[in-house]
Formats: C-alpha cells, sequence, structure tokens
C-alpha cells in the first residue's frame, strides 16, 4: 500500500508538471464546496480544441477515522469535455473513465464494526456550467456521476480479520453521483 500510494505522488506531480508547460490555454483549479467539507478536489483543465477541453482532476479524503468509522478515498478522474457555446464560458458535457483508492466504510454497514479496502474504476459523465469572472478567474459549476465498479476485501475493525468469505477480492458496483461542485479557476496562460 506503501508503494501504492507513492506512485499516486509521483504520478500527480507529473501530470501537473505536464500540464503546466503546455502551451495551450490552461487552468488550474480547486473546488471550493468539497474544500470546506475537508476534501480537496483540484485540477487541471487545457484547450485540446476549438469547443473541447481535457481536464484531470483528484479528489482526496486523507481522513484516517471519523469516530472509528473509515472514510479515506481517492478518485481520479480524466475528463473530456465539450462545450456548446465557446470553450470556458457556458454549458458543458463531459465524459470519464477513472481510478479509485478507498479505505470505507460502505453507507449500510454505518452502525458496524465492518469496512472494506480496494480500488475500482468509474466511468460516467459530468454536466456542468462555467462563468468568466475576469480574464483569469472563473467558476465551473459541475455534477457527475456513472458506474463504480469496485474490488475490495472486507474487514472488521481492530482486529483486520476478514468478514466476508470471497477469496480474493470482493465485487461490487452501483450507479451514483460522486462528483459535484464549485471550481475556482485561475487561468495560467
Amino acid at each position: 500500500m506503501k508503494k501504492l500510494f507513492l506512485m499516486k505522488k509521483i504520478l500527480i506531480v507529473l501530470i501537473f508538471i505536464f500540464f503546466t508547460h503546455l502551451q495551450a490555454q490552461t487552468f488550474v483549479k480547486g473546488n471550493v464546496l468539497t474544500t470546506l467539507l475537508t476534501i480537496p478536489n483540484v485540477g487541471l483543465e487545457t484547450s485540446i480544441g476549438k469547443k473541447s477541453t481535457f481536464q484531470f482532476d483528484v479528489t482526496a479524503s486523507f481522513w484516517k477515522s471519523v469516530k472509528d468509522n473509515k472514510r479515506q478515498f481517492y478518485l481520479f478522474i480524466p475528463e473530456y469535455r465539450y462545450h456548446f457555446k465557446e470553450k470556458n464560458n457556458g454549458f458543458y458535457v463531459g465524459v470519464h473513465i477513472g481510478a479509485t483508492l478507498f479505505n470505507f466504510q460502505k453507507w449500510n454497514y454505518l452502525n458496524t464494526n465492518k469496512y472494506e479496502e480496494g480500488l475500482g474504476y468509474v466511468m460516467g459523465a459530468t454536466i456542468g456550467y462555467k462563468a468568466k469572472i475576469n480574464d483569469k478567474l472563473h467558476l465551473d459549476c459541475f455534477l457527475g456521476g456513472g458506474s463504480h465498479q469496485g474490488f475490495y476485501k472486507g474487514y472488521i475493525m481492530g482486529t483486520k480479520e476478514r468478514y466476508e468469505s470471497a477469496k480474493n477480492y470482493n465485487k461490487s458496483g452501483e450507479w451514483l453521483p460522486y462528483r459535484g461542485g464549485v471550481m475556482l479557476s485561475y487561468q495560467l496562460k
């Protein structure tokens, strides 16, 4: 798990370096709403066509526990966006495939001592509206969701004993909203 965490950090740094050196119009972004909930969501968005952009964002909950309930997750989403009116101003739709890592207690286990550790992937869509504040600042209001497919091992808190009978990984899939908020965007170039 430590190697995986180090690889995540290296990947994030490389992606940020790559995007900040692009010659196209690039924005660095932070989600105001999730940050207030102590779940940072940061990203980069860059132009790839007349009405198209590409965004890569990371959402992370660094909480080790809240009242002994597991709440740690990481969400990595690369997304293609099509802007109807003009790029970086007005309505857009996006499609994405991303990855998740989690150490989390599922909603139906909230009053138990069971939790899950695993990884997964998401496939879905986003709808949003980007409003220009000035030449450098934009607000990006968005909501997205889709299918999350998870592969995990279920444990009992405190003992690390497995509670389910799957030999390797248990599997679970849900359709749900998993992204949204208001991103404050700053144009780099």
